[in-house]
């Protein structure tokens, strides 16, 4: 235990102090709200107005909490494995620099050093993360606050859960790489594609039906959902309570992915929550097998 708590530390220490990984992992999340918000948010807007029927009009304030709710979702959805990604390359470096081999050929466990990898690297993730959310439900207080307690609760779990994702799927890919040019192609890899396949920069609803399927097998899709639910909760909660027809409300919890189908059937929260879980259990294991058999 002493062993893991001083190589936690360690690894700690040395990403923050590692000015230049520091501040990329954390002014990422702020670069892309601030994107989100520049470029997508009228494009968003646009949707959302062109979505609604003749007759039924919306307040301004609702209309930029909505569009506000799915900019801080798809940034959340990408940050929290992105970042742990970016937070995790410590371990590359370790092997770059020949610190990992120093750190071999003392009495402790390769098992135990993996395990202060994954923490490390979930602290680093975690903080960010909540901060960007910080920073995200600040915008929202600004241009439309529809939250509750406890949608706050549910997304800072939802973030949680995501970041301990992230932080699983990056160790066990990152504990098979040992160049720089490895994670600079991983890297490229998870940040140009994951927010497409996790439905984060465009709703899987937009997708065919044949990718929508492939894709409702993937836990990232489930986890932007719940953001999603979480995020616009409010938002839809005020449109039922402005009479607007439940049909023009479902649709739009449609077109925004906050309902998600796997071949035709509702999934419902519990459900996203049991497959975000399943799939967190699934990659430690998978993380814990590999280390394991490097430790042999």
């Amino acid at each position: 235990m002493m062993e893991l708590r001083a190589l936690t530390k360690r690894n700690c220490k040395l990403f923050f102090k590692d000015k230049g990984l520091f501040f990329t992992s954390m002014i990422t999340p702020l670069i892309l709200l601030v994107l989100y918000a520049t470029f997508l948010a009228r494009v968003y807007k646009d949707a959302f107005l062109s979505a609604m029927p003749e007759g039924i009009a919306l307040d301004g304030r609702l209309i930029n909490a909505m569009v506000g709710g799915q900019l801080l979702s798809s940034l959340l959805a990408v940050s929290c494995v992105t970042v742990a990604f970016c937070s995790n390359m410590l371990m590359v470096q370790d092997k770059i620099t020949g610190a990992y081999k120093d750190l071999t050929m003392t009495p402790v466990k390769n098992t135990t050093m993996a395990l202060s990898y994954f923490l490390s690297t979930a602290a680093a993730t975690l903080l960010i993360c909540f901060v960007a959310l910080g920073v995200g439900l600040v915008y929202l207080a600004c241009i439309g606050w529809y939250f509750t307690v406890t949608d706050v609760l549910y997304l800072m779990a939802d973030v949680l859960l995501l970041g301990l994702f992230g932080t699983a799927l990056s160790s066990a890919v990152n504990c098979k790489l040992s160049t720089q040019g490895h994670v600079s192609a991983v890297g490229s890899i998870v940040s140009s594609c994951y927010g497409f396949i996790c439905g984060a920069y465009m709703p899987i609803s937009s997708f065919g039906s044949g990718l929508q399927k492939a894709l409702s097998f993937l836990p990232g899709t489930y986890a932007t959902s719940l953001m999603r639910n979480h995020c616009m909760g409010g938002v839809f909660r005020q449109m039922d309570a402005e009479g607007i027809p439940q049909q023009v409300v479902e649709s739009l919890r449609d077109s925004v992915d906050c309902n998600i189908y796997f071949f035709g059937s509702k999934v419902g929260i519990p459900v996203m929550y049991g497959v975000l879980v399943a799939s967190i259990s699934l990659t430690v294991a998978i993380y814990t097998v590999i280390s394991r058999r490097k430790s042999k």
